[in-house]
């Protein structure tokens, strides 16, 4: 097939999260050059008519979509996809809507919330409608609550002065006080103290296929310091949170109620929302046991050293095999 890749353009003094786009494109090029394909690299901004005469000259037959954001702007992932239908070019990983639904964290949320999914109670989101959802009531009462970005991923704004303590009506100016750091938009999502896990969940002929389960550790973390993954943790590799919040495949037999119950919560989001090709959802499990789902990554990270790819080594699927079953599914289980 004629494949062509889709990225996000990046420059010299984009951050790390960005660049990493870069690493991920190389890699898929090579491992779809292995699978014998025929492959082009493009970067796309703004300018969608440039981005479908390109796609026409060069024949493409399918669309490797690594498309993260666009000029920085993580709320227009959705936009290729989108025009990709329109022209009737078949893409990799998950539908425009499903990304556009999973990719803002509050419209997720809702719909979980609707379907009967577990997700941490919310306020938010800022500048819009500033409302807590069903499951927190007006609450006099402090609590521990996270303050994140709507749209943009990769841990882009969390780190530990995200964390505050307050009551839900003195959220609203610290919503406004953190939203310029966040792209604009932001919520407040109560802290869930606990453990945290990463589900990887990839297509295939015979359904979607849920990975070895994924727990973040968080060795050394101090009782005062906040178990989160922030961005240092994600892609600051001198960081203290790099160095010690390491992914962890091998729990114990007591677990197995547990892992069970959140391969469970993996395969509904998968249904719920209509997934496809490969996503990966985020968990936290509270000191009783309960999981929430903190997000749903459409087409997550696809790096060969990344944690979808650790999860499908635990698996005994190769890198490789990743890759082609994507586009499998893509192209409904034919080649």
């Amino acid at each position: 097939m004629k494949i062509s890749i889709i990225h996000d353009i990046v420059g010299d003094a984009d951050s790390l999260d960005a660049k990493d786009v870069l690493y991920q494109a190389a890699s898929v090029k090579e491992a779809l050059e292995v699978l014998g394909h025929e492959v082009a690299q493009i970067s796309c901004g703004l300018d969608l008519e440039k981005l479908r005469g390109q796609l026409l000259e060069s024949k493409t037959e399918m669309v490797f979509n690594l498309m993260e954001s666009m000029e920085g702007q993580g709320r227009l992932i959705h936009l290729v996809p989108f025009c990709l239908d329109a022209w009737k070019i078949p893409y990799t990983g998950n539908t425009a809507e499903a990304m556009m639904i999973t990719s803002n964290k509050v419209m997720a949320k809702r719909c979980m919330e609707a379907v009967g999914l577990p997700t941490a109670p919310w306020i938010g989101p800022y500048p819009h409608r500033i409302r807590p959802n069903s499951a927190s009531p007006e609450d006099k009462a402090e609590s521990l609550w996270i303050i994140k970005s709507v749209w943009e991923h990769a841990s882009i704004g969390v780190h530990q002065k995200g964390l505050v303590t307050a009551t839900e009506k003195e959220l609203l100016p610290l919503l406004k006080e953190h939203a310029q750091f966040l792209n604009g938009d932001c919520f407040a999502e109560k802290f869930i103290d606990g453990r945290e896990f990463n589900l990887s969940v990839l297509g295939g002929l015979n359904g979607p296929e849920v990975l070895p389960a994924a727990e973040i550790l968080f060795e050394g973390f101090a009782p005062e310091k906040p178990r989160i993954v922030c961005y240092n943790a994600k892609w600051v590799e001198d960081s203290f949170e790099y160095q010690n919040t390491p992914r962890d495949f091998k729990l114990t037999k007591k677990d197995g109620p547990l892992v069970k119950t959140l391969i469970d919560l993996a395969r509904r989001c998968w249904k719920e929302f209509a997934l496809s090709g490969y996503a990966r959802i985020d968990l936290r499990v509270d000191h009783k046991g309960q999981p929430w789902i903190l997000e749903i990554n459409a087409n997550p990270c696809i790096n060969p050293d990344g944690g979808f790819a650790a999860a499908a080594i635990q698996g005994d699927i190769t890198y490789a095999e990743v890759i082609e079953r994507i586009l499998l599914d893509a192209r409904g289980g034919r080649l």
